[in-house]
């Protein structure tokens, strides 16, 4: 399979913008066995901005763009470093791509991107793509790596698109605020009804469920499987790719699309 996981800030880094060092060990030893089997993975990781307020020390994320720019102009850094030195145990070379919007509006930079991802691939090396924070200020308004991710997956040909997130997927209600609030398993069409169902935004990240659930209507549209899922426990990822009956939510393309896409 050719898979995209996007990685959440809330999984990678602790609520001070520290590293989560446990959970980072788990997801590269997990995402490496993955590719070990066989599969195609590319990395989409927030974090950038979260980290690099924890290695500044700024107490918490910032609201003016230029801070915004410094945190993720360090956090970058602290984030590469540590995929590379976390797959560098299990023989696994990384390679960074950092993107704006505009290289998915202009063609030869968007083929561009396709290429090289498919050629890192095929040199056996995880791709890591993370928004142009430092010079994009229109992406740190307003971009989100939940709509980067179902672009890549989207554009790559992925047949899977796992987020992992804080929480386990869609629910009824918020699982934080209400007891009864019961997990929606499986969705094949997303509508107003489903919208609705979503929240806010908390901590250091910028996406919320409300942009995971434009993700995985990015994906249905194309004919690519999306699940959400909690980040807490990365070896989730083997029951999903498996297709397995785990905790999560899955946005199933329907056979009907699936004859409209072809």
């Amino acid at each position: 399979m050719r898979i995209v996981i996007k990685i959440g800030t809330s999984t990678l880094a602790y609520p001070n913008g520290r590293l989560n060092i446990r959970r980072a060990e788990q997801i590269c030893r997990t995402v490496a066995d993955i590719a070990n089997a066989g599969n195609d993975v590319v990395i989409v990781s927030s974090g950038a901005i979260g980290m690099g307020v924890g290695k500044l020390s700024l107490g918490g994320r910032p609201d003016d763009i230029a801070t915004k720019q410094a945190a993720a102009a360090v956090g970058q850094c602290e984030l590469m470093y540590t995929y590379d030195r976390l797959f560098g145990q299990y023989n696994r070379t990384v390679g960074q791509i950092l993107l704006t919007s505009s290289d998915f509006r202009h063609a030869d930079r968007h083929a561009n991107f396709r290429n090289t991802v498919d050629r890192l691939l095929e040199l056996g090396t995880v791709p890591v793509v993370n928004e142009n924070d430092t010079v994009a200020t229109d992406e740190i308004k307003f971009g989100d790596n939940d709509t980067l991710s179902a672009l890549v997956a989207t554009s790559i040909g992925a047949e899977l698109l796992v987020i992992l997130s804080d929480v386990s997927g869609l629910y009824t209600s918020d699982p934080r605020r209400d007891p009864n609030a019961k997990l929606i398993p499986r969705i094949d069409r997303i509508n107003d009804s489903i919208y609705a169902l979503a929240g806010g935004t908390t901590g250091l990240g910028t996406g919320g469920m409300k942009t995971k659930l434009g993700a995985a209507d990015i994906c249905l549209r194309a004919g690519c499987e999306c699940v959400i899922a909690s980040g807490h426990d990365p070896s989730v990822l083997y029951g999903i790719i498996a297709g397995e009956d785990v905790t999560c939510t899955r946005f199933v393309p329907s056979a009907e699309r699936n004859r409209e896409n072809d």
